[in-house]
């Protein structure tokens, strides 16, 4: 038995995710999904978001910015969930496509001006920018790698959440 045999191309399994996919295109209800966190504030700048069953994800700021250090910030895990994002719609893609994907980097900045958050001056808090530079390597041709990466970006969810005006709502309860 050969290691193709045992193992699914990128290790994705296109069986499940074509299942899903043929779920929701059978009804269409099916892809209306909600996904949840919660977080609980530990002390100083630290807290912990717990997500399903999972163990809890530290948050923390840089000394610079008064925390403690000892874990990502939440612009950071932002910028990691963009990176994370377009990694599976890579990984899902190439697969779909029969693209073995030998290696894959996604570096994710961000510009912020401190200013609005620290409340030296009014507004905008967030991100004034965001690029992510992706470094593919795959056994196909130019063709077919922008191919693939046209399909990535254009179906990414955290991609389009930060690309779109979307509505939030942040009660106090």
């Amino acid at each position: 038995m050969t290691l193709e045999a045992t193992r699914p191309l990128n290790e994705v399994d296109l069986a499940a995710v074509g299942g899903l996919a043929q779920a929701v295109a059978d009804e269409p209800a099916t892809g209306a999904t909600v996904w949840s966190a919660s977080v609980e504030w530990k002390a100083a700048f630290r807290s912990e978001a717990r997500i399903r069953d999972f163990a809890p994800i530290a948050s923390d700021e840089p000394t610079g910015l008064g925390g403690t250090d000892t874990a990502p910030n939440p612009v950071e895990q932002l910028l990691a969930a963009l990176g994370n994002c377009l990694a599976v719609g890579y990984a899902a893609n190439a697969s779909a496509a029969g693209i073995e994907i030998t290696r894959l980097r996604i570096d994710v900045s961000g510009d912020l001006d401190l200013a609005s958050f620290l409340g030296v001056r009014p507004g905008h808090a967030g991100f004034s920018g965001i690029t992510a530079s992706v470094h593919l390597e795959a056994d196909a041709d130019d063709a077919a790698i922008a191919a693939l990466h046209r399909t990535v970006v254009g179906s990414s969810p955290v991609g389009h959440t930060l690309s779109a005006d979307i509505p939030v709502a942040i009660d106090l309860a």
